[in-house]
């Protein structure tokens, strides 16, 4: 085997090593729901807070997602007037039957939060606890849209201490964020319980 051929083939081991440690320690990112700030954890800093939003709980389509949009938006280029395709519309607590999370129709701030010294995220739901050597970001209720509305979003695992955005109290065009609960279909009543709000955990590894 030539010189050069063998100085290649370790440089492109070494690069592969490198990629590997640098995979495995290069940490992860989570957006903490309905909190503006990181928990208090080791190696855990906040990147930025923001607004919660999605689709208005009215629509049929858009996005099914929620998003946590900064204060301070950029914009590029872009068509004036106001388009209507896909608007974007801030979030409320929708927990006025008495739920665990109160706050009711006021608007979700959220935070993004990174854990620099980890490298696995799990958010697990129905469980306020992480598996041993995880390590616990925050506690919350699994929440999303509720069955009735017009469309579908994802769980997520709101903090179970929520703050307000100031100012935002009040009915309006939102999207929502309900409390979820189990049901005896599919899942063991006994350990499930119909008439209680299913909790969330938010992991790192």
């Amino acid at each position: 085997m030539k010189a050069s051929t063998a100085t290649a083939i370790s440089i492109c081991i070494l690069l592969q090593y490198l990629t590997v440690v640098q995979g495995a320690s290069g940490g992860v990112t989570y957006v903490r729901w309905g909190r503006k700030s990181c928990p208090y954890v080791s190696g855990t800093v906040l990147l930025y807070h923001g607004i919660t939003a999605g689709s208005l709980w009215s629509n049929t389509g858009g996005g099914a997602n929620y998003l946590c949009m900064p204060h301070n938006p950029q914009y590029g280029a872009y068509l004036a007037g106001v388009q209507n395709f896909s608007p974007l519309y801030g979030t409320e607590y929708q927990t006025n039957g008495g739920g665990p999370i109160g706050s009711f129709d006021h608007n979700a701030p959220c935070a993004v939060c990174y854990a620099s010294t980890r490298a696995s995220l799990l958010m697990i739901p129905a469980r306020m606890e992480c598996p041993t050597s995880w390590t616990r970001e925050y506690i919350g209720y699994l929440m999303s849209t509720a069955a009735n509305r017009h469309y579908r979003t994802m769980y997520e695992c709101v903090d179970r201490s929520p703050e307000r955005i100031p100012g935002s109290a009040g009915d309006s065009a939102a999207a929502v964020f309900y409390h979820v609960e189990a049901t005896c279909s599919g899942l063991p009543c006994g350990p499930y319980d119909t008439q209680k709000e299913l909790t969330c955990t938010v992991c790192t590894k």
